[in-house]
């Protein structure tokens, strides 16, 4: 896990999830592209659109690290505001959680 300071910014690449699965443990299940501030999860796609996977992995991604926002950055679109979804699901994981919203510029 490396961290770097961006600006006044703390921010985590390449973040290991561990996976608990069945009675099996995985160090190292997936990994989160960013973590910011250690409270919000960027992930980098460069596909030509978004898909519901996309976002599934994203919740999947909140959901084992107990995160409250997340955003999906895609650079693979003509404009880089039509790339950008962040969400912030309802989590029964989460104490305060909040409402699913999905803003996008399409």
């Amino acid at each position: 896990m490396n961290e770097d300071e961006i600006g006044r910014l703390v921010v985590d690449t390449a973040v290991p999830v561990p996976v608990v699965y069945d009675g099996l443990s995985f160090d190292e299940g997936f990994r989160i592209d960013l973590i910011v501030e250690g409270k919000v999860i960027v992930e980098l796609k460069c596909v030509e659109k978004l898909h519901y996977a996309h976002r599934k992995q994203l919740l999947t991604y909140l959901c084992l690290a107990d995160k409250r926002l997340g955003y999906l950055l895609n650079f693979g679109e003509a404009l880089m505001k039509n790339g950008v979804v962040r969400l912030a699901p309802l989590a029964p994981w989460l104490e305060n959680s909040m409402p699913l919203t999905t803003l996008t510029s399409q």
